[in-house]
């Protein structure tokens, strides 16, 4: 019962009941990433704006989605990369989420996370006096 209630309200932990109701009754399914996100959008209706949206697979974070599909959901794409993939360019690196807030995320040296010490001050530098 409360995993139902769950999936009614809290919309950051997976899609709710009505976002799979409207996705059921209006979307089209038109394809899904490398991380189990699938890509809907609405279904033909002439003078309308096509919408498009995600269903997660996971964590519900916009910056899982990787670069070719958010050029499609942001309409920059007519074309979804399951019909026309986006040409990859070889000094291009792999698409990352951003990991603000996980295991992973980057301290720099000076971070009390990443242990508190930072190097000596060099003296190439004065510091300012009131």
């Amino acid at each position: 019962m409360l995993k139902f209630i769950k999936r009614i309200f809290i919309w950051w932990e997976d899609s709710t009941l009505g976002t799979q109701w409207n996705t059921f009754l209006y979307g089209e399914k038109v394809g899904s990433d490398e991380d189990g996100n699938v890509y809907y959008r609405s279904k033909a209706k002439p003078g309308k704006v096509e919408r498009r949206w995600v269903m997660y697979n996971g964590a519900i974070e916009a910056s899982r989605i990787s670069p070719d599909w958010h050029g499609w959901m942001h309409h920059t794409f007519d074309t979804p990369p399951t019909e026309e993939p986006l040409e990859v360019k070889d000094w291009e690196k792999e698409h990352q989420p951003n990991l603000t807030g996980s295991k992973d995320a980057y301290f720099p040296s000076g971070s009390p996370v990443a242990g508190g010490k930072r190097a000596a001050a060099t003296g190439d530098y004065q510091a300012w006096q009131p």
